[in-house]
C-alpha cells in the first residue's frame, strides 16, 4: 500500500525536524507550538521509539517536570532506565528548561512528553496489530 499524499516516512520526519530547537522555542513561542505538537512530538517519538523508550518512562519523567520542573529532570542523572536515549532526553529538557521561564510553558513541556508517550504506543500498538 502507498502512502497517504503528503505523508513521509519516519526518515524524513527525522531529517526534516530539530526536537530540541522545537522544544526550546515552541514552549515559549507560540508561533512554534502546532509543530512542536505535531511534527516535533512524532519526531521525538520516532526517536525515542527506535531506542526502545517505554511509553510510562516518559509519562514519569513528564510527572517530574510537573513537580519539579524542567531544570530538575534535565539534571537527573538517569531520567530514562537506558543510556543513550537518557542523554538524548536530558539535552532535550536542558534545552527547553533555558527558554521556559514560565509554570505554563512547563505545564506544556509535561504535556509534550505525555503526547509523545501517547504516540509511541499508538506506534506499538500499530505494529503489534500488524504483525
Amino acid at each position: 500500500m502507498s502512502p497517504a499524499p503528503g505523508s513521509r516516512t519516519d526518515d524524513e520526519v527525522l531529517a526534516d525536524t530539530d526536537v530540541a530547537v522545537l522544544l526550546r522555542y515552541g514552549l515559549a513561542q507560540d508561533a512554534f507550538r502546532t509543530a512542536l505538537f505535531g511534527d516535533g512530538a512524532i519526531a521525538a517519538a520516532v526517536t525515542l521509539d527506535r531506542l526502545g523508550v517505554l511509553p510510562r518512562s516518559l509519562v514519569f519523567v513528564a510527572e517530574i517536570v510537573r513537580s519539579g520542573g524542567l531544570a530538575y529532570a534535565a539534571g537527573l542523572p538517569e531520567p530514562l532506565p537506558s543510556p543513550e536515549p537518557a542523554a538524548i532526553l536530558r539535552d532535550w529538557l536542558a534545552g527547553a528548561a533555558q527558554t521556559a521561564a514560565t509554570p505554563e510553558a512547563e505545564t506544556r513541556a509535561a504535556r509534550w512528553l505525555v503526547a509523545v508517550a501517547e504516540i509511541i504506543a499508538m506506534r506499538r500498538t500499530t505494529r503489534e496489530g500488524s504483525a
